[in-house]
């Protein structure tokens, strides 16, 4: 029988060689994914977190590129959450005030005119 060939185990202490993974990245990404349920939170609110995963990309990806650490795409993907958060917000704002307006014009428009039952005045003359 001829003995099998097996490499020796890894010791307890080695890394690999692999860099690191950019703190800042792993903080904009769950940042990002945060920010949707970050509502809640009074004040703070999931617009504030949104900001922060954009700003924390930002600065993740400065550091990667000097330090050729890993977390690019968590970096990249933590910008455009925050981005798309912010987004989809903006447009949630911009449809509540038009219907707000277009409630408002309903409502008001039918008070000022006295639900057209009131008799038009009149001129004088």
């Amino acid at each position: 029988m001829e003995p099998h060939s097996v490499p020796p185990p890894a010791p307890s202490g080695a890394t690999t060689s692999a860099a690191p993974t950019n703190n800042m990245a792993v903080v904009s990404f769950v940042a990002g994914i945060a920010s949707f349920f970050a509502h809640v939170i009074p004040v703070i609110g999931g617009f504030t977190v949104a900001i922060v995963a954009i700003i924390t990309g930002f600065i993740a990806r400065g550091q990667i590129k000097k330090s050729g650490e890993q977390g690019m795409w968590m970096a990249n993907a933590g910008i455009i959450i925050g981005i798309v958060h912010l987004v989809l917000g903006f447009f949630i704002v911009l449809i509540v005030l038009f219907l707000i307006f277009v409630l408002g014009l309903a409502l008001f428009g039918i008070a000022a005119s006295g639900g057209g039952s009131s008799p038009s005045p009149v001129p004088s003359g």
